[in-house]
This record gives C-alpha cells, structure tokens and sequence, in this order.
C-alpha cells in the first residue's frame, strides 16, 4: 500500500492493482521470479528482480521480468456492478487497460516493467514520468523510514518495521495530492473510508513522526459528526465513480441500507466512534499544542458530552450501550455498561476537562465532575469479585458478561482505575489471555486471546463471532495485545514482550507478509496491512530504551 496505489503480489506472476477512492482496476500478469525473497516494507528483492513501490505517485517497477498479460477489472468491488471489458490498447512499450473508475498503464523498460494506475489516464501518464531509478530510490527511502528500532533483534526490527509500515501506508492521498484520510488496511479500502477507531490506534504510531496527519484526520471525522453528536464507523470518501456505484448499492440493497443510513456513513450510529473523536482531538493538542481543532469543532464534542449523559440516565454517571453490534465488537450484542466503552467515556471526559478549558470553562468543569461521578461508580457496575472487570453488565436484564477482555484496558490506559486495581487486572491478563498460560484452552502458545473464557449467552454472538476463540470471541489482535504490552511497560512491569512480539512470530511462522487485523488457529487470519495493527510498533518505539535493554 502506497498513498494511492495499493495491490496484491501473488508468487505464480499476479499483481491484482487498485486505486485508493476507485477501487480494483486490472490484473497484470508477468514471469515470475524465484527465491529466495527479501521482503520489505512496498519493496520485494529477488535474484535478478523485484518490486518496488514509488510513495510520491501511483506507480511501481517489476525489475527482472517481462508483461505477459493485462486484464481490466469487471467491477470496482465484489458489491459493485460488472462492466463490459473493454479491450486493451497499446502505446508503443504501453499497454492501456481502462475501466469505468480508472486507469492502469503498464510500460515495457528493458528488462523492467513499469505499472502505474490513475484516476483517469493523465493521473497514470505522470505516475509513469518516474524514472526507474527514481521508483527504486522512493521505496529504499520507504523501507529506512519504517526502520524505527534498527539495533533489535530480528523479531522485533521486523515487526516494528512492518508495524510502521501499516501505519504510513494508512495515509492515503487523493489524485491532487490531498490528505484522503487514515485506511484501516488493505481489505477496507471499497469503499473508501476511514474509520474513527481505526483511525485512533493506527495514529499513536504516527504521532511522532507526522503529528500534522491528524488535523486533516479531524476534518474528515468531523463531517460524521451529527448534531445530536452520533457519529458512524467511519466516513466514506470515495472518489466521484466508486462513490455513484455505492450509492447504488446502499439504496438498493436491503440490509446496506438498513446500516448505512446516510451517504456519508460507513454503518451509522456506532457507539465508541464518537468517544474517538474527543480522544484525537486531545492527542493532536498534546502532540502539536495547536487548539485549532478544538476550537472549530468545540459544538461536536458539547454535543457528543450531552448525548453520553442522556445515556447515563441512572445517576451513576456511566452511559448504558444498547443492546446492538455497535462498537468495535461488532459481531457481540453487548448492552448495559461495557467497561471498554466506559474507559474511553471516561478517557474522552479527561481530555475535555484538561483542554476544554481554553474555550468553554463550564465545559470542562462539567466534565471534571462527570470524570469524577463515572471512576466512583465503576466498581460498584462492573468490578468483579476475581479481581477483574467485567466485559458488560446490563442492569435491565440482570446479566453479567463476567469473562476478561483485552479490550476492558481503555479503563487503565485512560487511568479510571488505580494502580493497584490495574496491577490486579494485568496479572490476570497474563495468566488467563496469554495462551502459553492458559491450558484450558486447546491450541497451545500462539499468542494473547481477546477474551477469555468464550462469550457465556450465545444470542450475545453473530457471525464470526459466534464461534469461540474466532474473532471477538478470543482471537489475537494485535492492536490489543499492543494495548497490553505498552501498559505493562509504563507501569514498569515485566513480561511485555510476550504481547509485543508474540503475534509477530505467528505471522512469520504462517509466512503471513505483514501486520494482521487479527488470528486463531483453528480460523485464520483478518486483513492484510492492517493500520491498528501498528499499535505493537507504536510502543516499542516509544519505550524504546526498556525494549531494546530487553527489561
């Protein structure tokens, strides 16, 4: 994945092209190398060959090889509708494939094959201006910049560097050059959106190296933020050809349009997302001290405060989540009070009171008192007698959700529990999530479960979900086992690498090339190139100094 580009490689000669906005554009077909194989970051070497992604336009080399084939796409996306074919022109050493929403040309150079793809044919044409040299020289650069903890061991410079790569990748441009928003991977990408908690794991590995990111990311989040301070999963941002096709589609088709209910939005009215976007704001001020955003969208984030009080409607300070899919579990019918809502709740008062006061007093001191009305009334909701909290606790029904979750750690990274009580959950993280401590459950070491034991009230569950150890239900994130990791490691505890690395070396031992969305081993693996998935890398290079001490 590059700004705009992005492809699959395939080992039989397949490079499946698309366009970030557009969608899938034409396969190109060329002899394939043989290994064995260095890959990097948007850069594979082979003896006598390789690729190598330029990162200032849309285009690629293949060095070693010759064009065997170009075939356009037949729809942007499996939801889109089929196009005639239309044949492929050639230019000289050009071959030409264009489609309805875009364009791919592929130039003969010698023994090298150049491929470049547009929104329309002079997009492409310029791509296709970069010297080979000029491609090679683009991806190198890539490859070092990723290169964030050069003096590790192999297992952790690797994941570290693939980690940074999801996250740099996620930064999409469109056909100007503009900021187009935060990609959540590569699988998320027709159409095009970006995703409010997605966005927010992915940038704490971008918060030391281009902070800026984030007020353009505020800015596109912003336009799903309602009046009544709803906001969707993400926000779709497709170029005019995808947009019209999915417009189509989410008219036409029953269940799309009973989630997506607006143009805009990517399944409306999800829970956490709004939470997301008081949190960016606050790590943008602290990351750049600029209040700009915070002062433009100062009535969202008053109108996101009062709709979660609406929710706390017992007093206690706590909003209660409906009983639907909609938060990051979204396969799980989780309802009541769900500690990894109330962290970010409580995460998300924190910084309109520490902030909030540069431009509304008042607001901010009604969050101090909501902050402090929500961390007294946690224990009393969902604290355990295990010593853990609950993963929800619905107060309509009675039920209690009572297995550990890896997500329930918002309420120690926002600090709504003591350190005590965080000391309490994070021993038994470990000695219940990390599967090389867990013999009840049947794979072995592999690496840190999501929960733990499976979901009690099977009607909780759909789809992937409903099966243990799959997805929600105990699947290795790491973007959580991050979240695991760096708060061991700031509170000074051992026993983070396993977190930090252990899903790294599952991904090496399946030969999977790249950050994952998530793993178990019965089902698989999510998406490839997974910008959350740099949460591992994001703390290892910000506890550099103990991680490369191995302390």
């Amino acid at each position: 994945m590059a700004p705009r580009l992005q492809a699959d490689l395939e080992p039989d000669g397949r490079l499946v092209l698309a366009l970030w906005g557009s969608g899938t554009l034409a396969t190109l077909r060329f002899e394939g190398w043989r290994g064995p194989y260095v890959l990097g970051p948007n850069r594979l070497l082979a003896p006598g060959g390789g690729l190598h992604v330029a990162q200032s336009r849309p285009v690629a080399v293949l060095r070693g090889t010759r064009l065997d084939g170009l075939r356009p796409a037949a729809r942007c996306a499996w939801w889109g509708a089929a196009e005639p074919a239309r044949p492929v022109r050639r230019d000289g050493a050009r071959r030409i494939a264009e489609t309805g929403w875009g364009v791919v040309v592929a130039e003969t150079r010698g023994d090298d094959v150049a491929v470049a793809v547009g929104a329309d044919l002079g997009e492409a044409l310029d791509a296709l201006a970069l010297t080979t040299a000029a491609v090679v020289a683009e991806a190198d650069a890539h490859v070092a910049r990723c290169d964030g903890l050069p003096e590790a061991d192999p297992e952790l410079r690797s994941m570290v560097s693939q980690g940074l790569h999801a996250a740099l990748s996620s930064i999409r441009r469109d056909e100007r050059g503009a900021f187009a928003g935060l990609a959540a991977g590569q699988a998320y990408s027709a159409p095009a959106r970006t995703y409010y908690r997605d966005g927010y794991w992915t940038q704490q590995a971008l918060l030391p190296i281009c902070p800026e990111i984030l007020a353009d990311q505020i800015e596109l989040l912003a336009r799903g933020v309602r009046d009544d301070g709803e906001a969707p999963s993400a926000v779709i941002l497709t170029g005019p050809a995808q947009s019209a096709a999915w417009e189509a589609v989410r008219r036409s088709d029953p269940r799309i349009k009973e989630e997506h209910l607006r143009p805009g939005d990517w399944w409306s009215d999800h829970f956490d997302s709004p939470l997301f976007f008081v949190l960016t704001i606050g790590d943008h001020f602290r990351a750049t001290g600029d209040d700009g955003p915070l002062r433009r969208h100062i009535d969202g984030i008053r109108a996101i405060l009062a709709r979660y009080e609406r929710l706390a409607a017992t007093g206690d300070g706590l909003p209660a989540k409906p009983r639907h899919d909609r938060d990051w579990a979204d396969n799980v019918y989780r309802s009541g009070h769900v500690a990894y809502d109330v962290g970010l709740w409580i995460g998300a008062l924190d910084v309109v009171a520490d902030i909030g006061r540069l431009v509304d007093p008042a607001l901010a001191e009604r969050a101090t008192g909501l902050a402090a009305l929500a961390r007294r009334s946690l224990d009393g909701a969902l604290l355990r007698p295990s010593g853990w909290y609950a993963d929800y606790a619905d107060p309509a029904d009675g039920f209690v959700e009572e297995h550990l979750t890896l997500d329930s750690l918002t309420l120690l990274r926002f600090d709504a529990v003591s350190p005590e009580r965080a000391a309490v959950v994070l021993d038994a993280v470990r000695r219940r999530l990390e599967s090389r401590s867990n013999g009840e459950q049947p794979y072995g070491d592999w690496g840190v479960m999501c929960a733990y034991p499976p979901f009690a009230r099977r009607a909780d569950t759909r789809a992937k979900s409903a099966f243990a150890y799959r997805y929600h239900n105990g699947s290795d994130w790491p973007y959580l086992s991050g979240l695991y990791a760096g708060e061991r490691l700031r509170r000074g505890l051992p026993g983070w690498r396993y977190p930090l690395t252990r899903w790294w070396r599952s991904c090496l031992e399946q030969g999977w090339a790249g950050a994952v969305e998530y793993f178990s081993p019965p089902f698989g693996r999510g998406s490839l190139l997974q910008g959350w998935s740099a949460m591992p890398a994001a703390v290892a290079v910000a506890h550099g100094r103990t991680v490369l001490a191995g302390a």
